[in-house]
């Protein structure tokens, strides 16, 4: 007889970023991703990633064990400070303070165990939008 028991079934979580005002992949935004057991918890760091060429980061960290809500942090400033990628924008100012009027997105939301969580991120210079994917 075994005296093991059987681990609950972890959450997983992923995402990436549509760049809506050129209709492409966002690449190279960092993420971080950041996990707590309970809605009065401390948030834990997890680590993070970027995205790809794709737009998709496919290495976030794993979620703990007792992760019931989980955050998103995209460091949007530095993606759209750069250059390159402002002079494609050929709808969105050419001139800004910071590169974006949204420098960060932070997303937090609900996990229950076992689920996978794809979470996209739609992003402009001044919006974004998220729902959950499949």
């Amino acid at each position: 007889m075994s005296t093991e028991t059987a681990a609950s079934p972890r959450s997983s979580v992923s995402t990436h970023i549509l760049d809506t005002s050129i209709g492409r992949p966002a690449e190279g935004v960092a993420i971080s991703l950041a996990a707590r057991r309970g809605p009065a918890a401390q948030w834990v760091a997890l680590g993070g990633s970027a995205t790809d060429a794709d737009g998709r980061c496919k290495d976030l960290p794993a979620l703990p064990e007792g992760t019931t809500h989980v955050r998103l942090d995209f460091e949007t400033e530095a993606y759209f400070s750069n250059k390159k990628q402002a002079e494609a924008q050929q709808d969105a100012p050419r001139v800004r303070d910071s590169g974006a009027f949204f420098p960060e997105v932070a997303i937090t939301f609900a996990v229950v165990p076992g689920e996978h969580y794809h979470v996209p991120l739609l992003l402009n210079p001044f919006g974004y939008s998220v729902y959950r994917g499949s």
